[in-house]
C-alpha cells in the first residue's frame, strides 16, 4: 500500500479534478504490475497496473492492491471493478472508500457480491491524507483552500511602500521555486486588487513544469488595469467584481453581490466548475477574512530570513504548526485544520 500512495503521488500536477490513486499487482509476494493515474480522462490506476503485468495468467491468483475504492459507474472511462472481475483477481486491498456519491461504497460491495475478498482501511490515515483536497471537494461541496504568505522574521509581509509598486521579496531563490510547484499541484489561485497592483504578479509555474492554475483576482471597483500580468494569455483569468459578467478570450469578468458573503460565493462558484482546490496568495486584507471566517483548511507560512522592522503585519493563526521544514536560508510552517 505504501508503493501505491508512492505512484498516487505521481499525478499531484495532472490528475484533479479525479484524486490521486496508485494500484499494485502482487503475485507470490513479487510485484507484477503497478500503475497510477496520470490524467483527467486518461486510464485509472487499476487499469494501467493490468496493461502492465506482462503473464495475464498470474492475476487470477494475484492480489490487487489499490488506495482508493475502484469505481464503479461510467464516467470518462469505464467503471475499474468490471475490469477487476473480467480479469479473475480474487482479493483486492483497499485504503479508503470513495467519497464521490456515484461510488461511495458499491465498487466495494459489486466485488464482495462476485465473491472477490476484499479488505479494507490499509493505511487510511495516509491515503486519505495524500487525497485531502479531493475528499474535501466531495464531502463538504466545496474546494480546499490553501493560505500562503511571506513573512519577515519579525512578522511583516511587505515593507512600509510609501505609494511605490513591485515585490518586496522576503523569501529567497529555493523558496520562490517550491512556491511554483505548490501552484502547480492545486487547480486554482487567489489574490485581491491591492495584490495585483503592488506586485503585479502572473500567478504562473515558471519555476517548473507544470500546468498553471485557473487566476482569480477579487476587484470589486475593477481598478486593475488591464494590462497587468494577471491577464496575460498563459492561463485563464475570474475577475470577481460587482460591476459586470461577460467573458473576453481567456478572461472571465463574473458578477458578485458584495452585499453577500464573497468568499461563501467564490466557493461555491469554484464547486459548481468542479475546481477542487485554491490557494491564496495575498495581500494580508483577503488572508485575514478567509481566517476570520474559518473558511481554510491549510495554511503553508514562509518565514524569511530577514527584519523589516515596520511595514505591512503579517496574519496570525491560533493554531500550532504541524510541520517544519528549511528551504535555503528560509523556514517553512505548515498548519492542518483537516
Amino acid at each position: 500500500m505504501r508503493r501505491c500512495l508512492q505512484l498516487a503521488s505521481n499525478g499531484v500536477f495532472s490528475a484533479a479534478p479525479n484524486p490521486l490513486v496508485g494500484a499494485v499487482i502482487v503475485c507470490n509476494d513479487l510485484i507484477v504490475g503497478e500503475g497510477f493515474h496520470t490524467a483527467f480522462g486518461k486510464n485509472h490506476a487499476e487499469i494501467e497496473a493490468f496493461n502492465n503485468v506482462k503473464d495475464k495468467s498470474l492475476l487470477q491468483q494475484s492480489t490487487l492492491y489499490v488506495n482508493l475504492e475502484p469505481c464503479s459507474h461510467h464516467g470518462k472511462t469505464p467503471p475499474c471493478v468490471e475490469a477487476i472481475l473480467k480479469q479473475g483477481i480474487p482479493r483486492v486491498v483497499i485504503a479508503n472508500i470513495d467519497p464521490f456519491p456515484k461510488v461511495r461504497g458499491n465498487g466495494i460491495s459489486i466485488l464482495k457480491e462476485n465473491g472477490v475478498e476484499v479488505i479494507e482501511g490499509v493505511l487510511a490515515e495516509e491515503a486519505a491524507f495524500l487525497n485531502r483536497r479531493f475528499f474535501h471537494f466531495h464531502k463538504n461541496q466545496k474546494p480546499y483552500v490553501i493560505l500562503k504568505w511571506a513573512e519577515s522574521q519579525d512578522g511583516f509581509m511587505d515593507a512600509r511602500r510609501n505609494g511605490e509598486q513591485g515585490i518586496n521579496w522576503i523569501s529567497g531563490p529555493e523558496a520562490k521555486k517550491l512556491v511554483h510547484t505548490w501552484r502547480a499541484s492545486e487547480q486554482s489561485i487567489l489574490v485581491g486588487s491591492q495584490t495585483a497592483l503592488n506586485d503585479n504578479p502572473s500567478l504562473t509555474v515558471r519555476e517548473v513544469s507544470g500546468k498553471n492554475p485557473l487566476r482569480i483576482v477579487i476587484d470589486r471597483n475593477l481598478v486593475v488595469p488591464n494590462d497587468s500580468k494577471i491577464f496575460s494569455n498563459e492561463s485563464e483569468t475570474i475577475v470577481v467584481n460587482d460591476k459586470l459578467s461577460k467573458t473576453n478570450d481567456t478572461i472571465e469578468w463574473v458578477k458578485f453581490d458584495f452585499s453577500e458573503n464573497v468568499i461563501d460565493q467564490l466557493l461555491s462558484l469554484l464547486f459548481e466548475r468542479n475546481i477542487i482546490s485554491i490557494i491564496v496568495e495575498g495581500g494580508a486584507r483577503t488572508l485575514v477574512h478567509f481566517i476570520d471566517e474559518d473558511k481554510w483548511d491549510e495554511a503553508r507560512v514562509i518565514t524569511g530570513n530577514i527584519f523589516l522592522e515596520q511595514g505591512l503585519s503579517a496574519p496570525e493563526l491560533k493554531y500550532f504548526p504541524v510541520l517544519l521544514e528549511k528551504s535555503g536560508s528560509d523556514t517553512i510552517r505548515y498548519f492542518y485544520r483537516t
